[in-house]
């Protein structure tokens, strides 16, 4: 059976990848879609293929040839169609949103280094405040997984892999044991303000002139 169990990374360094991923994905329609497409390629992978991604990419560099009637088929199979990206104006939307509310992009857009412990905490209470308002009142969130974080949980055979990720020594076949980590989002419902014509959703705030 596989153990789950493994070191976490920090706090601060999931919240500064998450926001450079976040941002990326929006403004960068090329990332977008090959991170889409990495998601799904991995999510369609057999357990024990996705816990070994460097020894596949190994493997398939310097390892053994491939059978010929398998080079055969791979050849006579049409090469899928690129993907359109997927559209960002929903994104902006609710990023927008978040500025209004809670002032994100201003948070994160200011230089926070020269500024003590204290500030930060006292802005980073105020933008999660607003933040909060506004995911709350535009999406409805629940947990993937009911049981407590640090909690045992068994995953049988046919388990979603979209909903659920393996981390750590993963090898074998389901059933899984292992202890649960993050309990995961799912969103069950999600509504944005119908835009007004002509409007722009790549401005996130305009701009204020006080006359």
């Amino acid at each position: 059976m596989a153990d789950l169990h493994t070191p976490q990374l920090p706090w601060s360094t999931r919240l500064w990848f998450a926001f450079a991923c976040f941002f990326r994905v929006l403004f960068d329609s090329q990332f977008a879609a090959r991170a889409w497409q990495a998601r799904e390629a991995v999510a369609a992978l057999p357990p024990d293929e996705r816990a070994e991604p460097r020894q596949l990419e190994r493997d398939r560099a310097g390892g053994a040839p491939a059978a010929p009637e398998a080079a055969a088929a791979a050849a006579r199979e049409p090469a899928p169609a690129p993907q359109a990206a997927p559209a960002v104006s929903s994104a902006l939307q609710l990023l927008s949103l978040l500025q209004r509310e809670g002032r994100l992009v201003d948070f994160l857009e200011q230089d926070i280094a020269s500024f003590g412990d204290a500030d930060v905490g006292v802005a980073a209470r105020m933008v999660h405040e607003g933040c909060r308002k506004a995911l709350r009142s535009h999406a409805k969130l629940a947990p993937v997984r009911r049981e407590d974080e640090g909690a045992k949980v068994t995953l049988e055979a046919g388990y979603n892999p979209s909903e659920i990720k393996l981390i750590g020594n993963v090898s074998g076949t389901a059933p899984y044991r292992g202890v649960l980590r993050h309990r995961g989002w799912r969103a069950d419902d999600v509504s944005l303000p119908t835009p007004v014509a002509g409007h722009d959703a790549s401005i996130i705030a305009p701009a204020e002139v006080e006359l």
